[in-house]
């Protein structure tokens, strides 16, 4: 891994994720916090507009929008389309980056404490997972396609050089809530100590493996054929991110009093269980697979 010389900390992607804008301001105004001896750290507000007006985006979800071939298109020019290209600007250009490592914060209205989602492979993915569950063990840490190219990647953590995202809650949208601001700052925190720790060549000894999860799939609400909604999240699902899901359980309860149960072949373990800001597409939690990631 080469020398990492200029690490953004990005908040506000989703502008009603609150805990991220005001880290980044905190950080602004107290930068020693987030600064370290062997690299510059700078913070990017992503998407003021749609915090201004309370919502997650204006006209897209900004975080969908950084795959290189979205990049440079011309003809996609809603707002967060044209924030995404200002942003691979600024950080980018993607593929080529300015910025060594981007810190993407980001908050879940889903049961999920603190959470280190990978984007990549690579030694200083799978370090850097060791390192901070030897920090921070509560923290969980999820794969999340980390089999696609950079290139392919829709999220703005890809568009440096590096780049992950920092996931926690759970905490209503538009609310701040004590202890998923202080676990956010902790993550950051301990990603930023890894870095100048690589920098500086005093990375401790690390174990050699680590737990974490790898996503698998996303599932929807049961719908009738109009699409209109028959049923919610079952109570055994329910603010059990993380724990096994085994065929037969229950999944769903229609509104009309039926369990419907998990049909796969293996177990699983659901995230994002009832997310807010996915019922625009009547997704109901993300399935992943337990996996042991050989730190070297």
């Amino acid at each position: 891994m080469s020398e990492i010389n200029k690490v953004t900390i990005v908040g506000g992607t989703h502008g009603n994720e609150f805990t991220g804008v005001y880290l980044v301001k905190k950080w602004q105004q107290q930068p020693a916090e987030v600064t370290r001896s062997s690299f510059t750290t700078s913070t990017l507000w992503a998407n003021p507009k749609a915090h201004e007006q309370n919502k997650r985006y204006c006209d897209q979800d900004l975080n969908r929008q950084f795959t290189r071939a979205q990049l440079d298109d011309v003809n996609l020019v809603g707002y967060e389309q044209s924030r995404a290209k200002i942003i691979d600007a600024e950080l980018g250009p993607k593929g080529d980056a300015k910025c060594d490592f981007v810190i993407d914060l980001h908050t879940t209205t889903s049961n999920m404490g603190p959470c280190l989602l990978l984007t990549q492979q690579g030694k200083i993915y799978r370090q850097l997972a060791a390192y901070v569950k030897m920090q921070m063990p509560e923290a969980v840490i999820f794969r999340d396609e980390d089999h696609l190219s950079a290139a392919q990647h829709h999220l703005l953590a890809t568009v440096g050089t590096y780049g992950v995202i920092v996931e926690v809650g759970p905490v209503p949208q538009s609310v701040i809530r004590q202890d998923v601001l202080e676990q956010s700052a902790e993550l950051t925190r301990h990603i930023l100590d890894f870095i100048e720790h690589c920098n500086l060549g005093t990375l401790p000894t690390l174990p050699q493996q680590v737990e974490g999860y790898r996503y698998l799939e996303s599932i929807k609400l049961p719908v009738d054929a109009n699409g209109q909604r028959l049923g919610m999240v079952h109570n055994h699902v329910q603010d059990n991110d993380f724990k096994p899901l085994h065929p037969g359980d229950p999944l769903f309860m229609t509104f009309a009093g039926e369990t419907i149960t998990y049909q796969g072949a293996d177990t699983v373990y659901p995230a994002f269980i009832n997310e807010a800001a996915y019922y625009d597409n009547n997704l109901a939690m993300s399935l992943l697979e337990k996996v042991v990631i050989d730190v070297e």
